[in-house]
């Protein structure tokens, strides 16, 4: 395999050693230290391990082989205790044993790049519902596998999965994990998601894992008070002990100051990147590794550890693989999270938008026209743009923005009736944004084929919508081809490029124009109508005079024979003269809720801003 990621070695948990294991772990406050396992028949007295200077431990057991299961039996003054491995690469469960796994996969010769930022479309992804498991059981990395093919032919090539470390039970969104370095039991081993990894990147796809170092746990939580030390009745030494303790999601910050701690994110960072050989990572909730309470300009509860563990992170990240992916949600419009290291800042490569998903879906939601503000969607359309326009990922539906009291965008549309004409218009308006505004488009698993309701860990995806949908779904595939230029004369989707040019709050229209050097075959206009009339001969800058041809029109009945196709298929813009004078002018017709796509031919000559 072409493999640009770097190799990396943990400097803890279990190491194959000539004739058998070594084992080390922190605990600097046990009396004596045990590994238990399937090699000594779990005897507490059998292989102690030796204190090291800096709090760890360490022991050589030989004739121990891949496969076998194992803890650490941690002797305090007061107590006894039975822990998993923290760095544990594999286990059988949450609570159950670490157990050593087989490191071997072969990665044949796969010639794969991360695109650059400004040719990404990212498809977010949960393991457990992307696909039905057997009976009672969440979809698996082996059944996710078998849909690859799907996701390539709908174009995408950057799949975002949520959270894949282990998890307490079987169900989860995986914002919750037990164990950073081990792929979570119900969906499959290191190999089956070695196996992902390689399938996709055969099929032209990248690889990004969300991350969650905000907290860890709560629950099934082997690192809480790991050996018996602990102030204040908080976690011990992975964690803070004081008021910095506190999240949305537990009591469970890990303590960002202690060396140790750093080298526990900073590792599993580098392991991910070195073993799995993934191509970036999305950091979960990055506010709250830099503030207490997840505030900007509250500097009384900054976490200068957390901000500088971010730092650190993303240039070692960077060291071991300069091209992966760092995308934070921090969701405070902070552009500190995307500027370089160098500079003072986070060190990411771009963060999730909130300034524009809440406007969009608001504008989409609203069943009333008149309630709707174009002058607040252009500045979504716009927000962050001062800089590189690919430094924010855009989107109308998440994983959060469908659950926790939300619901699907159609759902959202019309409740109750997801499928209805107002829900599927209104869809492929807010796709058709998605796509053609700046910044890097995201979509969220089964949003190209309607799915409905919302999103939870034990409703898998309904797969039969695929075909029910079928239409809805070509419109995201062709969106998609123009959005990455596999469709010719839309160059600019790609640019930085962008000028809202036309804004009419009273006719609820909106116009923008993006580019990368302009011109014929590059500039590209996208015309929305967010309103439930049809507009008629309705006139309209453009850049450049000459004939627009329609790249894509949402109302087209080529994704929906309710849809009307209204509006022709080529524009012809003119020279007209007025008091600010002469500019290049087109009349247009297009459909209720409905977004067109226009470009140029590159044999056109003449070309003008707009003003």
């Amino acid at each position: 395999m072409n493999n640009k990621h770097g190799l990396f070695a943990l400097t803890m948990g279990a190491f194959q050693e000539a004739d058998g294991y070594r084992f080390r772990v922190w605990a600097p406050h046990a009396r004596e230290v045990y590994v238990v396992g399937t090699f000594n028949a779990y005897s507490d007295t059998q292989h102690p391990l030796e204190r090291e200077e800096d709090g760890c431990w360490t022991t050589v057991v030989a004739g121990v082989q891949p496969g076998a299961r194992y803890r650490y039996h941690i002797v305090t003054e007061t107590d006894r205790l039975s822990r998993l491995d923290p760095y544990s690469l594999d286990a059988s469960h949450s609570d159950g044993d670490t157990i050593i796994p087989d490191m071997t996969f072969e990665w044949d010769d796969v010639s794969f790049s991360l695109p650059p930022q400004n040719r990404m479309v990212i498809y977010e992804m949960h393991m457990g519902t992307f696909t039905r498991g057997e009976g009672d059981t969440p979809g698996s990395i082996e059944n996710a596998i078998e849909k690859l093919d799907y996701l390539q032919t709908l174009g995408v090539n950057v799949l975002e999965l949520m959270p894949i470390m282990e998890f307490a039970g079987s169900y989860s969104w995986g914002y919750n994990p037990s164990l950073i370095y081990a792929i979570e039991s119900a969906y499959g081993s290191m190999t089956d998601f070695k196996r992902f990894v390689h399938a996709a990147h055969a099929r032209g796809m990248a690889v990004i894992l969300d991350k969650v170092y905000n907290h860890f746990g709560p629950d099934d939580l082997h690192l809480w008070r790991f050996d018996g030390w602990h102030e204040n009745d908080k976690g011990g030494i992975y964690f803070y002990n004081d008021a910095r303790s506190q999240t949305p999601w537990g009591d469970t910050r890990p303590d960002y100051g202690r060396p140790e701690v750093r080298r526990y994110i900073r590792e599993n960072v580098l392991y991910w990147l070195s073993e799995y050989r993934v191509d970036g990572f999305r950091w979960d909730a990055v506010a709250y590794i830099r503030n207490i309470f997840g505030h900007d300009g509250d500097t009384e509860n900054d976490l200068p550890d957390g901000w500088s563990l971010i730092q650190e992170v993303n240039s070692a990240m960077r060291d071991l693989n300069p091209d992966a992916i760092a995308i934070a949600e921090d969701l405070r419009k902070n552009p500190a999270i995307t500027t370089d290291v160098a500079d003072g800042g986070a060190g990411f490569d771009a963060q999730w938008d909130a300034a524009f998903v809440h406007v969009v879906r608001a504008a989409l939601v609203d069943a009333a026209d008149e309630k709707r503000n174009m002058d607040t969607v252009r500045d979504a359309l716009l927000h962050g743009t001062d800089r590189d326009v690919f430094e924010r990922v855009v989107y109308t539906e998440s994983h959060d923005e469908v659950a926790n009291g939300k619901a699907r965008l159609p759902e959202e549309v019309d409740p109750g009736k997801a499928s209805s004409w107002a829900a599927r218009k209104k869809s492929g308006l807010g796709a058709a944004l998605v796509f053609t505004c700046p910044g890097i488009p995201m979509i969220f698993q089964g949003q190209e084929f309607l799915e409905d309701d919302w999103f939870h860990d034990q409703d898998p995806l309904d797969w039969s919508k695929h075909k029910r949908f079928a239409g809805i779904w070509q419109l995201y595939q062709d969106l998609i081809a123009l959005r990455l230029g596999r469709r010719e004369n839309v160059a600019g989707l790609c640019g930085q490029g962008v000028d809202v040019f036309h804004v009419d709050d009273a006719h609820n229209m909106i116009a923008y124009h993006r580019w990368d050097e302009g011109g014929p075959g590059d500039s590209v206009v996208t015309v929305a109508n967010f309103s439930a009339e049809t507009r008629e001969a309705y006139e309209i800058a453009f850049p450049a005079a000459g004939t627009w041809n329609v790249r894509f029109n949402s109302d087209s009945t080529a994704y929906d024979a309710e849809f009307g196709d209204v509006g022709a298929a080529h524009i012809q813009a003119a020279m007209v003269e007025d008091d600010a004078g002469t500019w290049p002018r087109a009349h247009i017709d297009i459909a209720p809720y409905s977004a067109i796509i226009l470009s140029q031919d590159r044999d056109n000559a003449s070309h003008r801003e707009p003003r």
